[in-house]
């Protein structure tokens, strides 16, 4: 099932990056999108981690409003950061979902 998830979050990654891309906002979009999202958070990443993810997401959350200064480009980029960052922030809610119910009600450490 790792595998699976592998790909529920490489598709989600790449139809995000498009979407930024070319500035693509639609509701039954954003449904696929939180939907691979979950489906990758609960086959692929492990929840035991959440630290590490977790800091790497606030640090991406820092700094990707940064690339709105590149002349030029840095529109693009920064719509494509906050694209990415709008589908990997329900990855991190829901390992961190998994992660609290492990913790609290599995007994699992």
């Amino acid at each position: 099932m790792k595998n699976y998830g592998k790909w529920f979050y490489l598709g989600g990654m790449l139809v995000a990056v498009l979407a930024g891309l070319f500035s693509y906002q639609a509701t039954w979009l954003s449904l696929i999108l939180l939907l691979l999202a979950i489906l990758a958070a609960v086959f692929y990443f492990d929840s035991d981690d959440i630290v590490n993810f977790g800091l790497r997401f606030l640090i991406f959350a820092a700094v990707k409003d940064v690339f709105g200064m590149i002349p030029y480009i840095g529109s693009y980029l920064s719509t494509i950061f906050g694209a990415v960052f709008a589908f990997v922030a329900p990855v991190v809610f829901t390992t961190l979902i998994i992660w609290f119910v492990k913790k609290n009600f599995m007994g699992k450490k």
